[in-house]
């Protein structure tokens, strides 16, 4: 079968088309006939070698980390609710055995795959997976109640836009930055106020919430300039590494503001998670953003399209 992968760590040039044998479902496990698989940038920290992940399969490693398409090997029980000819939605490890979404065909457990959401397509449904995930953790881990006020920084991006638009269906004032550029966006997302994104957005997200707001998603990855427009006893989810993070928790400390760390892997495995996700998404509650389709003979110029910046959505690999 055709994937996409690399044989050593480097630029958007290493990435090749090349065949693995085809994988077969075991107990508990089915296999996707892959439509289409996001590009995302832990991808492209995977490829360069940045990524602190480590692998168990063997050359080439294969990134990629969602995926959508139809189940055309089941090798579940009976009772199972995923049978051949389903179109469904999954999030991938690309650290485990098999590799990464890169493929054509994948195998995964039953339990890491819902039905694809009603009226999108394999390219649309494969947004969903891994930032929405990571959108839900944060809020998750964040628990608020009903009606209390969270930012969110990067709100124009595949994880930010998601947080804002999860936060809204949970009954929040969102706060949210973006550039001129994206300030429309962020708006049509559903944020409440969309203030400018800048070295003052703490002083932004006051002028809007002059006692502070209750919480925060980190998608810019923002970190301590982010902790003054947080009221003391308030929280914020980081959903990935900041610079100087022991200064950050330090400086969090004598904010009185509550860390976390979002970590998309721990819900692998969680098929409610996603599948409240799914739900949300065909109903027109979340926004599945594609900013590109492209071959996987293009799956370089993919990356250097992700890795220059300014993307709106998700590019997409089409198998």
């Amino acid at each position: 079968m055709k994937a996409v992968g690399f044989f050593s760590f480097g630029g958007p040039e290493v990435l090749q088309v090349v065949d693995r044998d085809t994988p077969h479902a075991g107990p508990g496990e089915v296999r996707i006939r892959v439509g289409a698989a996001a590009v995302n940038p832990a991808d492209t920290l995977i490829r360069s070698g940045a990524s602190p992940l480590r692998f168990q399969g063997s050359e080439p490693i294969i990134p990629g980390l969602d995926v959508a398409g139809t189940i055309d090997e089941v090798g579940l029980g009976p009772d199972a609710d995923l049978s051949v000819g389903d179109r469904v939605i999954a999030m991938v490890n690309p650290t485990l055995r098999n590799g990464g979404g890169y493929v054509e065909q994948v195998v995964l457990p039953g339990s890491w795959v819902v039905p694809a959401p009603a009226g999108a397509d394999d390219a649309e449904a494969a947004t969903v997976p891994l930032n929405g995930l990571t959108a839900l953790r944060a809020l998750d881990q964040l628990d608020l109640a009903t009606g209390s006020t969270l930012a969110v920084t990067g709100a124009a991006g595949a994880v930010g836009g998601f947080a804002v638009q999860l936060a809204k269906v949970a009954g929040h004032r969102v706060l949210a930055d973006a550039s001129s550029a994206d300030a429309q966006l962020v708006a049509e997302l559903g944020a409440d106020e969309v203030v400018p994104r800048g070295s003052d957005v703490a002083e932004q997200f006051r002028a809007h919430a002059p006692d502070g707001v209750d919480a925060a998603v980190d998608a810019a990855a923002i970190g301590t300039p982010l902790l003054g427009a947080i009221r003391k006893g308030g929280r914020l989810a980081s959903v990935r590494g900041v610079s100087g993070q022991r200064a950050f928790e330090k400086a969090a400390e004598r904010h009185g503001v509550q860390l976390f760390a979002t970590l998309v892997h721990d819900y692998d495995g969680r098929p409610d998670r996603l599948d409240l996700l799914r739900q949300l998404a065909g109903e027109g509650k979340l926004t599945l953003r594609v900013a590109g389709r492209f071959r996987p003979e293009e799956a370089a110029h993919a990356h250097r399209l992700l890795e220059a910046g300014g993307v709106r959505g998700r590019l997409i690999l089409e198998f």
